[in-house]
């Protein structure tokens, strides 16, 4: 008897040990389902408590205007994944009118209003067009190919979209009307993956399409729409970028193009013979878009002056321009002027998390519509970049901005990550850090958001740079003369920097990790090619032409040879850094075969590396669960990396 008593109250000690044991163990968050964490250790539950209000803050993007009810329409999330809302005046209620699993995007028709969206599944990228009315979605497409919403008459009768659908690769284009799917007709069979219907012309018998081949070259022809005949506009052995692309009232062709510049400038296009007629006064700075009210009175447009964006009026008439002064300094986008002549857009700065305002063009008064939430969080405290400019190594200028903790609350240096745009056609502009605000407010780490050569909005020139995989390096070495001139700052602590990117980002994040790693403390690489040849081997067909114009063709021996020389899988032995590795698995653009085989690599020499793949997510996490979860693993790694916590 006194035998089963001792071994039942060692039996019961050793419990009570082992309930001692997980009561000491710090309680870990629930990790969604479709995500993988690869040798990550488990989200601390007190770290989701503790940055809770930095996940919480909202966006709402302009959209379009509702003929028919004269709101607007945006993009919006209180769930998981961005929908559809109509708001119906200034600070009113959005309203949701789609209900998906998956974010999705649309438009009103003009006219009767009726509503085109476009959504795909898990971010293959393989969007299919439906009419949305009362919360249902009606397929428009076939819903296996891919399709891109292109342009919509002025009358609202026609869509035009492109489409692989004839064999995967090709972008053919088509018109339908969205009422009746089964008028859906092909008016142009083509070859590459880059081919849109820009502009119905006043008739709906005409249109212009556009064929982009690079970011500084776009082909456009005159396309009769009952036979399918082309002429080409102006001579496509010049390299031009066209953008915009509008019908005025009168039939006068507008585009934005940088003929006979080094930035793109807003004028007319003579279709016959490829003038172009620049209207704009700037001689300096990218127009960036532009629409035309429905009378032809004024023209809006934006100017992106070294990544801060100013909306200007024009009189088509006069020339006269007029500058909007009440817009917050920040970034704008999706302008659209309503039937009415109300202009609409989306502006997002450090102090607004994306949001739709309109400006009325007689008196110029702005209005915001709607007012993000912020968590809780005063956006007010947020910190105004920095804009930070260097010569880089052979002389070239380039910036970028510099987001500083506040000082009074942070004394002495500061941590510092550099987050590299993706692209590389593409740019940082100064917008709402959303959950990085936390890594300034909070933690007190510095970030920096560089514009290498490549990046757009510097000019044809600067933008040009790096094409092919001769130059690719030079826009590393970028990187370095930014870490020369960071690392010197007094406020910046030389010792704790990390980098981070995305897509071709991601390729900088990895390269730059290879060849500045005695500078760096960390890498965190996201979508991200690390081996050009498999990338444009395995990228999806229909975007692999484009992708060699900017990285080389992987097809010819000279150029095969020095891409597989700069890819950073060909140097991983070199990267001595932690890495974490996020990747989504239906990624389109850059497959997932590009991070499996970085990550085997680096473990293949006993090093660790965090892989995070979200198994329902594409070129980037798009769904918030999955992308709260990816912040706090990336918290886990500078805190484990760069700050020593």
């Amino acid at each position: 008897m006194r035998r089963h008593l001792l071994a039942f109250t060692a039996l019961a000690f050793s419990a009570s040990a082992l309930h001692a044991q997980e009561a000491a163990a710090p309680p870990a968050a629930a990790k969604p389902a479709a995500l993988v964490a690869d040798g990550i250790p488990a989200v601390p539950q007190a770290l989701v408590e503790e940055t809770r209000p930095y996940m919480e803050f909202r966006s709402a993007v302009f959209l379009g205007w509702d003929p028919v009810g004269k709101g607007m329409l945006v993009s919006t999330r209180f769930g998981n994944v961005a929908q559809l809302h109509s708001v119906a005046g200034p600070g009113m209620a959005r309203r949701q009118i789609s209900f998906e699993a998956e974010p999705l995007s649309g438009s009103h028709l003009p006219g009767d209003g009726t509503l085109v969206v476009s959504k795909d599944k898990g971010g293959n990228e393989f969007f299919q067009l439906y009419t949305l009315r009362n919360g249902r979605l009606n397929l428009l497409t076939d819903g296996k190919s891919r399709n891109g919403l292109n342009a919509a008459s002025k009358d609202g009768k026609w869509i035009a979209f492109s489409s692989t659908r004839r064999n995967g690769a090709d972008n053919d284009l088509y018109v339908m009307d969205p009422r009746d799917p089964a008028s859906a007709r092909m008016v142009k069979q083509v070859t590459g993956g880059g081919w849109g219907l820009a502009a119905f012309a006043p008739g709906n018998t005409q249109a212009v399409i556009a064929n982009y081949v690079s970011v500084t070259k776009t082909d456009l022809y005159w396309l009769d729409l009952a036979s399918g005949a082309t002429t080409p506009i102006g001579d496509h052995k010049q390299a031009v970028a066209y953008g915009g692309i509008q019908f005025a009232p009168d039939g006068t062709l507008w585009v934005t193009s940088d003929q006979g510049s080094d930035f793109r400038r807003l004028g007319t296009l003579d279709p016959k013979t490829g003038k172009f007629t620049p209207k704009s006064p700037e001689a300096k700075w990218d127009v960036e878009s532009f629409d035309i009210a429905e009378d032809g009175s004024f023209i809006a447009y934006t100017i992106n002056e070294a990544g801060v964006f100013k909306l200007k009026l024009m009189d088509p008439r006069t020339g006269a321009v007029r500058e909007v002064p009440g817009l917050p300094k920040g970034t704008i986008g999706s302008l659209q002027i309503a039937p009415w002549g109300t202009i609409g857009l989306t502006l997002s700065s450090a102090k607004v998390p994306a949001d739709a305002y309109s400006v009325d063009p007689a008196s110029l008064a702005v209005t915001r519509w709607t007012s993000s939430e912020t968590g809780g969080l005063d956006p007010a405290v947020n910190v105004e970049p920095e804009f930070v400019e260097v010569k880089s190594f052979d002389g070239e200028a380039v910036s970028g901005f510099l987001y500083r903790p506040d000082p009074a609350k942070f004394p002495g240096k500061r941590p510092l990550i550099v987050n590299i745009h993706g692209g590389p056609e593409g740019q940082s502009t100064p917008g709402f850090r959303g959950r990085a605000n936390y890594l300034l407010n909070e933690l007190g780490v510095a970030v920096f958001y560089p514009n290498v050569r490549g990046s757009t909005g510097f000019g044809k020139r600067f933008v040009s740079l790096d094409n092919g995989p001769f130059l690719r390096e030079n826009s590393v070495k970028d990187i370095g003369a930014f870490l020369d001139r960071l690392q010197a700052d007094p406020a910046i602590d030389a010792s704790r920097t990390a980098v981070t990117g995305g897509s071709y980002g991601g390729y900088m994040c990895y390269a730059v990790a290879i060849r500045y790693g005695d500078r760096l403390k960390a890498a965190d690489c996201i979508v991200a090619i690390s081996n050009f040849v498999t990338f444009l081997e395995n990228t999806q067909s229909y975007r692999r032409d484009l992708r060699r114009v900017e990285y080389g063709d992987e097809r010819d021996p000279k150029q095969r040879a020095k891409l597989q020389a700069i890819s950073p899988l060909t140097a991983i032995d070199k990267l001595s850094i932690p890495l974490l590795v996020v990747t989504g698995a239906n990624d389109p653009r850059v497959p997932k075969s590009e991070a499996d085989q970085a990550v085997a690599a680096v473990r293949a020499k006993g090093r660790a590396a965090w892989h995070l793949v979200g198994m329902n997510e594409g070129h980037g996490f798009a769904k918030k669960e999955n992308a709260d979860y990816q912040f706090w693993v990336e918290l886990m790694f500078w805190r484990a990396n760069l700050l020593g916590q």
